[in-house]
């Protein structure tokens, strides 16, 4: 039972909103979730110390400006959340993160060099139209330096976010791009006006501004790390559901 401003929410009101707004799955497997990281963290011997778990409360209080300890029981009250229960939030995350670099920390780097090719990255700028014709008079232009990239895609780009952004795609990675983008913008010159090449979006003029060799940056550890971690988070959770059920 929680009171706020002189109101009372029993606890079955917040499982009855999480029903209806269809959250409550979603809350009821991070519960499962926690417990199983819980038991696996146990099985393998893994712990939190109190010193952990204050180093990385100082770490949240400098992030949000809470410099004073009255200031950081003022914003507990402000969420409804009493010392311990943000501490014992803090320990799971840090015990979640613990038990992730104990199971797939070695994978990790496996998993990179086996795929490097595949995170190699690419600084991309990129023009889509509808007309086939419109896309081929666009490359020859282009080719001949009739209009620049930047001043095509602000014309005729017909994603408008890549109008806006003169098509600037950003940094892609060599995975997340199609088989065939991915073999013509990989195969060709730096600077050169590639296609026009037809998929599903319409027909697509590339050009690469930079290509990036793959790299195990901290970012990219980590982010291999925390889908290794999820998809083992899933299976197990799927295990014992159905252990349970049989």
């Amino acid at each position: 039972m929680q009171d706020f401003a002189g109101t009372t929410v029993e606890l079955d009101e917040i499982v009855d909103f999480l029903k209806r707004n269809i959250q409550f799955k979603e809350v009821y497997e991070k519960i499962l979730h926690q417990k199983i990281i819980n038991q696996a963290a146990q099985e393998r011997g893994i712990t939190i110390t109190p010193a952990e778990i204050q180093a990385e409360a100082d770490r949240q209080r400098y992030e949000k400006r809470l410099e004073k300890a009255a200031e950081t029981l003022a914003w507990l009250k402000e969420q409804m959340i009493a010392p311990e229960d943000w501490e014992a939030g803090i320990r799971d995350r840090i015990l979640a993160k613990k038990l992730a670099e104990h199971l797939f920390a070695k994978e990790v780097e496996k998993l990179f060099a086996q795929n490097r090719l595949a995170f190699d990255q690419v600084l991309l700028y990129q023009i889509i139209v509808n007309d086939g014709k419109l896309a081929q008079e666009l490359f020859y232009q282009l080719e001949e330096q009739e209009i620049s990239f930047y001043e095509a895609a602000y014309l005729y780009n017909t994603d408008e976010k890549g109008k806006h952004q003169c098509g600037y795609e950003g940094k892609l990675d060599r995975w997340s791009l199609k088989p065939d983008l991915a073999a013509a913008i990989f195969g060709a010159p730096l600077g050169e006006v590639i296609g026009p090449i037809q998929t599903e979006h319409g027909f697509h003029l590339l050009r690469v501004e930079e290509f990036i060799p793959a790299e195990l940056t901290p970012q990219r550890y980590q982010e291999l790390l925390d889908g290794m971690f999820k998809e083992w988070l899933a299976s197990e959770l799927i295990y014992r559901l159905h252990n349970q059920i049989s």
